[in-house]
């Protein structure tokens, strides 16, 4: 059981890889022959059989070249960087060099089996034309300057080489003892790796040699990785040391065989050989072998992913027969073995989409597609879009389905039209009814009338709102208020049916039933719809309704129109309702207080009867109301204020007075009425009334010190009256007097300060000189004031106002009165305009 719960957990987790086989070519050849061995360029592959071919192939496995190398098993083939030279060695001791694209060529057959060949990553170049082979010895074949080859042993009494990868100026290589590395630069051999576990037959469990760069070598020998870094060695640790020095900078062990190793970015991906025992004869056997890709640490690891391989012939094969082949440039592996060649690539967002589409995580698909959408070939977001829609309505997850329709669907009429008929068939059409779309695309009339019927039978408010979100032009309207008004036949007091009816009329600009239902209904949108629409007409019999749903709104917006309806019409339709008729004639006088000047008569009563409080400011504020009407309700009703007011306003101010103390029996405002009218003989009825009523006297006393001489009233007050709080009104009439006296001494004083400072800047003014010359005239003969001659003697009077004239053009003033003024400043009193200065020669 807890295995098939980590089975199934492992199973959420996406693969890194995905598998392929190499087939077209590849499949012909197996048939009858068996894979030994692979390389491969980023160009093409080299594919090495036990019957001694070689085959070039493309990616796909299509056969382009073939070579009959020998009629025994190919042990290795090696390329170079560009691909134009090749190197095949095979087990009856033949070594091939040749170009494919060029004449040259090395042959030569050993006596004894040749298990490994790698050319000079740079063979390309005349100075790199070398290569090495390995058997019993290592040997190095280099070209000489006369074009013969001459061989150098590199190593040799360890046993059979039997690996060997060339990177750079370094040539790694594993015999029988462990793994040595060779600078070709320095011909140094810098290291020795000792293997492991030396029980492991080499030649059933070969090592496994791969360059991640040009000083990252990976070992991977039976269970066993070391990944060692090349580094310079300091000049002054060199003495008869190489130049360079290897470190083990990571080891660790695997669960399995490994049969070939190969860089993924900082983590690696090691093909392993695997044997399990059976639980029912407790044999070992050969299972499917496992590409697992794992994170190297310095003494562990971590696995990333693993997966087991199903290649044909597995449970024949053994560990030396597995390869791992790569290619740097687009993370291919190349699985190989006898039977069988698999291809492993990186999963790309297509395969990523599709394990989310297979997990029924159709949301993160649809997401993965949406950012990777450039770079997605086989997957279309619409797809996947509908198959997520799809799921989510089979899962019953109905609302969420109709809201993604607005993302996926987006302006696809027709895909729209498509979804809302497979809602309809589920029927949950009310679902999608919320998302669809309402302008860009607009659907058939059709799908909308559909929805609305759905939500008519069983949802009278859900019918509502979308008659209120949706536009009228939608959908057929006659249609559907024929429906609606099919319903109302069975429930004719419904007030959801009718507002939506009144507003599916508004729709079709039947303005004048869509009102009648709202005042019907006494609905808030009446006084909207008739500003909007203009419907001031179809209101004229209608005011009284309009008033009686909304007084202040109906006011507002009659007096807001007075040039489509008159105050005339309005003040008829109300004759029957004076109430209301009031509130109108009362807003329209708040807002200007000579339109309704003819209702000002009738508007007395209104406020007599509904308003007493507004009664008073309309009589003070009217000036066509007829007084003597007024009067006359007012003292019917017996409204003393106002009454008081208006005989006031007639100049009957000793009624009034008299009224305020006899029937209101108040000296404050009986006061404050004099005061008003500021007549004499008021404060002497006023007084003679209060003289022999103790309250009213102490009022008096307290408030007419500024107004009348309170010795007036002292005199007249009897001997042994007892009047309440005397002795305080008293002192404030002395206060009061202080107060008159101390104001007056202060305007006294600043009176004569500014007199003074005003006389001094007249005189500084008339000190000053005035400027005399030729342009000046004499204002009475308009002759030059100064003469032609300037010897002759003349004489020149100057006023103040600057007018100038010759002395002999003014009048000889009287001996009553010897000042001079201005003729034309006509001034009668010694003022600015007197003479200022008189000029003589």
């Amino acid at each position: 059981m807890a295995e098939a719960e980590e089975q199934e957990e492992e199973s959420e987790e996406e693969p890194k890889l995905k598998y392929e086989r190499l087939s077209n070519g590849v499949t012909e050849i197996l048939q009858k022959d068996a894979a030994s061995c692979m390389t491969v360029h980023d160009k093409f592959l080299a594919l090495g059989t036990h019957y001694g071919k070689v085959y070039l192939l493309d990616v796909q496995g299509n056969i382009t070249q073939k070579f009959d190398v020998s009629p025994v098993k190919i042990n290795q083939i090696s390329l170079d960087e560009s691909g134009e030279h090749m190197g095949v060695c095979s087990e009856d001791g033949k070594v091939q060099v040749f170009g494919l694209y060029s004449g040259e060529e090395f042959h030569e057959t050993f006596d004894c089996p040749i298990k490994i060949i790698a050319v000079h990553p740079q063979y390309v170049r005349s100075s790199c034309k070398q290569f090495v082979t390995g058997g019993k010895k290592l040997l190095l074949f280099e070209r000489s300057w006369m074009s013969r080859w001459k061989s150098s042993v590199l190593h040799e009494g360890e046993g059979n080489i039997r690996s060997v990868k060339w990177r750079g100026h370094l040539i790694a290589w594993a015999n029988n003892m462990g793994v040595k590395i060779f600078d070709i630069t320095s011909k140094q051999r810098i290291t020795n790796v000792p293997r492991d576990d030396i029980s492991l037959r080499p030649d059933m469990y070969p090592c496994s040699l791969c360059w991640k760069d040009n000083v990252t070598l990976i070992i991977g020998w039976g269970t066993s990785v070391k990944i060692c870094s090349v580094k310079e060695r300091h000049a002054s640790e060199m003495r008869d040391l190489p130049s360079r020095y290897v470190e083990i900078v990571s080891q660790f062990e695997t669960e399995f065989y490994i049969s070939g190793l190969a860089p993924l970015c900082d983590q690696l991906v090691v093909l392993s050989y695997v044997k399990e025992v059976s639980e029912k004869t407790e044999r070992e056997y050969c299972a499917r072998p496992r590409l697992d890709i794992i994170q190297p640490l310095a003494e562990t690891c971590e696995e990333i992913s693993s997966d087991a391989l199903t290649v044909r012939g597995f449970q024949e094969n053994e560990c030396r027969d597995y390869h791992l082949e790569y290619s740097e440039g687009e993370s291919l592996f190349y699985i190989v073995s006898p039977r069988d060649v698999v291809v492993a690539k990186e999963r790309d967002q297509d395969d990523h989409i599709d394990w989310l589409l297979e997990k029924k995580k159709y949301e993160e698909a649809l997401m993965a597609a949406e950012i990777s959408q450039r770079n997605i070939k086989r997957h279309k977001i619409l797809d996947i879009g509908l198959a997520y829609i799809n799921h989510l309505v089979e899962k019953g997850d109905y609302d969420i389905a109709a809201r993604k329709c607005q993302k996926i669907l987006g302006k696809n009429a027709a895909l729209w039209e498509y979804e809302v008929y497979k809602f309809k068939e589920i029927g949950q059409l009310k679902a999608i009814s919320p998302y669809l779309p309402r302008g860009d695309p607009v659907l058939k009339p059709l799908i909308y009338e559909m929805i609305l019927h759905e939500f008519l039978e069983s949802d009278y408010e859900g019918f509502a709102t979308l008659i209120r979100e949706w536009p009228g032009d939608l959908y057929n309207n006659s249609v559907i208020v024929q429906a609606v008004r099919d319903h109302l036949k069975k429930d004719s007091q419904n007030r959801t049916l009718l507002k939506t009816l009144a507003e599916l009329y508004t729709y079709d600009k039947n303005y004048g039933n869509a009102l009648e239902i709202y005042l019907t209904l006494r609905h808030k949108d009446v006084f909207q719809l008739i500003h909007k629409h203009n419907l001031f007409s179809s209101i004229k019999d209608k005011i009284v309704l309009l008033m009686d749903f909304d007084s202040e709104k109906a006011v507002d917006m009659l007096l807001d129109n007075e040039d489509k309806i008159s105050i005339k019409k309005v003040v008829e339709e109300l004759e029957d309702r004076p109430e209301l008729q009031h509130v109108y004639l009362h807003k329209l006088f708040k807002r200007d207080h000579h339109k309704g000047q003819r209702y000002h008569e009738k508007q007395i009563s209104l406020y007599a009867e509904y308003d007493r409080p507004n009664l008073l400011p309309f009589l003070r504020d009217s000036t066509h109301c007829p007084l003597e009407k007024a009067l006359e309700i007012c003292q019917q009703r017996n409204f003393v204020e106002e009454t008081v007011y208006l005989l006031s306003r007639m100049g009957n101010s000793r009624s009034a007075l008299k009224m305020i103390m006899e029937e209101l029996h108040d000296v404050d405002k009986a006061i404050e009425f004099a005061k008003e009218q500021d007549d004499g003989e008021l404060w002497e009825d006023l007084i003679l009334y209060s003289i022999d009523k103790p309250p009213f006297i102490t009022g008096l006393l307290n408030n007419i010190g500024t107004h009348v001489d309170p010795i007036l009233l002292i005199h007249r007050i009897k001997e042994g009256m007892e009047i309440p709080n005397l002795r305080d009104s008293l002192v404030k009439i002395l206060q009061d007097y202080n107060l008159q006296i101390l104001l007056r001494e202060g305007c006294k004083k600043i009176l004569v300060a500014d007199s003074l400072s005003l006389l001094k800047k007249m005189h500084r003014t008339q000190m000053k000189g005035v400027l005399v010359d030729e342009e000046n005239i004499c204002e009475s003969c308009l002759s030059p004031i100064l003469p032609s001659d300037a010897a002759k003697p003349f004489s020149v009077v100057i006023f103040h106002c600057r007018h100038m004239f010759h002395k002999e053009c003014l009048p000889v003033p009287s001996m009553a009165s010897p000042a001079q003024f201005c003729n034309i400043c006509s001034a009668k009193h010694r003022g600015p305009g007197s003479a200022i200065l008189e000029m003589k020669k």
